[in-house]
């Protein structure tokens, strides 16, 4: 049976903490509704009401242009390897860009990437938790080492230059926000 809380309790945090992989879910107004699935030590709890999600640079960039229209996501965690949990977070969301002042107050919570592209803060409204029984197991073998790889490669000129090209508009033609200075 599912159960409901205000706020993220100290079990909830642990759980979160041990996670490897997270799906984040966001719609905008129409078209499209977009689920993706994050790692790479992304995601900090900075409080029992508020996390914060760095997003990488990635093929597209539909969870900015969605939160730009609506700022409400929802991010799900599941137990893939010990007592079968969900636990679903939802809540509003400040979107805050490289370019933004607030950057720097948030970015510190991460390891330094050019691929760093938006930085989310999820005000949490409502947690969630659900029984995970259909959830299988699975074990994990770490982390990809490929996106951050292709980042250092482009380096910061190029990463701009593929944001230009690839991050600027959803696919539903929404603007994403990301503007260069």
């Amino acid at each position: 049976m599912a159960k409901q809380f205000s706020y993220l309790n100290e079990q909830h945090q642990n759980f979160i903490e041990k996670q490897h992989i997270f799906f984040v879910a966001t719609a905008g107004k129409d078209g499209h509704v977009n689920v993706s699935p994050k790692g790479m030590n992304s995601l900090k709890i900075l409080a029992e009401d508020r996390l914060v999600w760095l997003n990488y640079t990635g093929s597209g960039n539909e969870t900015a242009a969605h939160i730009l229209e609506s700022n409400r996501m929802t991010l799900m965690f599941c137990s893939f390897v010990e007592q079968p949990l969900i636990l679903r977070v939802y809540g509003e969301v400040e979107l805050i860009y490289r370019k933004d002042d607030r950057w720097s107050e948030y970015a510190e919570f991460f390891p330094e990437s050019p691929g760093s592209r938006q930085i989310f803060v999820v005000k949490i409204n409502l947690v969630q938790t659900s029984c995970g029984f259909g959830v299988p197991f699975y074990e994990y073998k770490g982390e990809r080492p490929t996106l951050e790889k292709w980042a250092e490669k482009k380096g910061v000129r190029g990463i701009e230059e593929y944001w230009l090209e690839n991050n600027r508009i959803s696919m539903d033609g929404k603007d994403t926000g990301l503007l260069l200075d």
